[in-house]
């Protein structure tokens, strides 16, 4: 992982190789347009989108981005990332392959509507 503790996502991407700088930031753009209300935050080390909640993680490693949208992110496309590597709650989308953006853009406007409706239920009722 990385050897410096960053504060931020731009000094998150910074500590990686170029070439992970720009696979790191096309996740990082397609976070933000599929969910543009999200704020940016830094938890466990590792990028965080938060609406009511945390929406998605993702982090870069040496072969890899891991992306971290929740069981229920996993489990609502799971044919789709059946073709990657995972577990219950995480995806591994390989650094030797074309990223999967339109996947990620999807998966994220889906956790932007569960957060929401989670919400919605939460509310107080008059």
């Amino acid at each position: 992982m990385l050897a410096i503790k960053p504060t931020n996502v731009d000094e998150y991407i910074a500590a990686f190789p170029n070439e992970t700088q720009i696979v790191l930031q096309q996740v990082r753009a397609a976070i933000q347009k599929a969910a543009p209300q999200a704020t940016e935050v830094i938890s466990y080390q590792m990028p965080a989108y938060k609406g009511n909640g945390i929406l998605v993680y993702f982090a870069g490693y040496k072969n890899h981005i891991g992306f971290y949208p929740t069981a229920l992110g996993i489990a609502a496309f799971k044919d789709e990332l059946s073709v990657y590597k995972g577990a219950k709650g995480s995806v591994q989308f390989p650094l030797n392959q074309p990223m999967p953006l339109k996947l990620i853009t999807k998966i994220v406007q889906f956790r932007v509507k569960d957060d929401a409706a989670k919400t919605k239920k939460k509310a107080p009722t008059k």
